[in-house]
C-alpha cells in the first residue's frame, strides 16, 4: 500500500463538475493498493498517518498531528501510484490491485479510519473519474509504502 500525504488548507472532489465532497484543513490522502496488501498494512499505515508529526506548533515546528489540530481528511483511491515506467514511455499497472480486491481494501481502509478517530472523513468514489481541487499547505507531501519503510 502506498499513500502520498498533502497537508491542505482546502480539498475538493468533483465528478461530472458537480462538487461530491470538501475537507478544509487537514490532510489529502492519495492511497495506492495492491494485490499484498493485507489488513496488517491498512493497520500500520493509519496509525502512522494519525500520529504523524505535520502540523505546525506555535512555534512553527512540525510538532503535531492530525488528531492534535483535528483537521479533515480526505481519502482518494489512486492506482497510478503502482505505475512501472521501467520500459518504454506509457506506464504499466501490473502491480496495482486489480479493482474487486482494491475496492474491498479501501472501503476496509475507510472504515478502519473512521472507526479510530472521530475526525470528519471524507473520500472521492472508488474508480471515477474525479476532479481534485486542492490549496497545498507548507507544500509538506509525504509518500509511505507499507512495502518499504524507512
Amino acid at each position: 500500500m502506498r499513500v502520498i500525504i498533502q497537508r491542505v488548507d482546502y480539498t475538493e472532489i468533483s465528478i461530472n463538475n458537480m462538487v461530491h465532497s470538501s475537507i478544509r484543513k487537514g490532510l489529502l490522502l492519495l492511497l495506492g493498493i495492491e494485490e499484498a496488501d493485507t489488513q496488517d498494512d491498512i493497520d500500520w499505515l493509519i496509525n502512522k498517518i494519525l500520529h504523524l508529526r505535520i502540523f505546525s506548533d506555535g512555534d512553527g515546528l512540525m510538532n503535531l498531528s492530525i488528531l492534535d489540530v483535528q483537521g479533515d481528511i480526505m481519502v482518494v483511491s489512486q492506482f497510478t501510484l503502482f505505475a512501472s515506467t521501467k520500459k518504454g514511455t506509457r506506464p504499466g499497472f501490473i502491480r496495482a490491485a486489480k479493482p474487486d480486491f482494491a475496492k474491498t481494501i479501501y472501503q476496509d481502509f475507510l472504515d478502519n479510519i473512521r472507526s479510530k478517530c472521530k475526525l470528519n472523513i471524507e473520500c472521492g468514489v472508488f474508480g471515477m473519474d474525479m476532479q481534485l481541487k486542492l490549496l497545498n499547505n507548507g507544500p509538506v507531501t509525504i509518500i509511505i509504502d507499507t512495502k518499504n519503510k524507512e
